[in-house]
């Protein structure tokens, strides 16, 4: 069987409450390094025509349980920030992607949700979640990326803090 590999074309999405508590949950595989590998809801497309809006919602239903698609009460609530980082694939995962490639545009998200809840992670990708006052969550961020999406939520969604 061909492997298949991932497509280098992602997500982030910054889950966040009216009081800007934002939504970091922690890695199985994160670095063995580093005290804890903690991160927004992140993933890639399933297939190369599938939009980032509907990564971004797929993502957030399997990593969080939480339904932010047509028909849900959130819908409406995900926001495009139409602004995209590329990066280099930490070279622990590069063997997921087809050989030479070693960049990802991730491509960035907000989902606004009412209040802090409680979340249902996929135990083979995630083992812990908090919510934290967005400058913590920054600082809590593994990915330098995922902290400076953090910092400029406020902005965003058109707050001053």
């Amino acid at each position: 069987m061909p492997q298949i590999f991932k497509i280098p074309e992602s997500v982030l999405v910054v889950i966040y409450t009216p009081a800007l508590d934002v939504l970091l949950i922690r890695r199985t595989d994160g670095d063995p390094a580093a005290p804890a590998f903690w991160q927004s809801v992140t993933g890639s497309k399933d297939g190369l025509q599938e939009s980032f809006a509907h990564t971004a919602m797929r993502e957030v239903q399997e990593e969080t349980g939480i339904d932010c698609g047509p028909g849900s009460p959130l819908e409406g609530q995900l926001q495009d920030w139409h602004l995209e980082n590329v990066f280099n694939i930490y070279p622990r995962w590069l063997h997921r992607y087809a050989p030479g490639v070693l960049r990802n545009t991730e491509h960035l998200f907000s989902l606004k949700v009412s209040a802090p809840r409680f979340v249902t992670l996929n135990p083979r990708e995630h083992t812990a979640w908090q919510w934290l006052p967005w400058r913590e969550a920054a600082q809590a961020c593994y990915s330098a990326s995922n902290a400076e999406a953090i910092l400029m939520l406020p902005r965003f969604i058109g707050q001053n803090f």
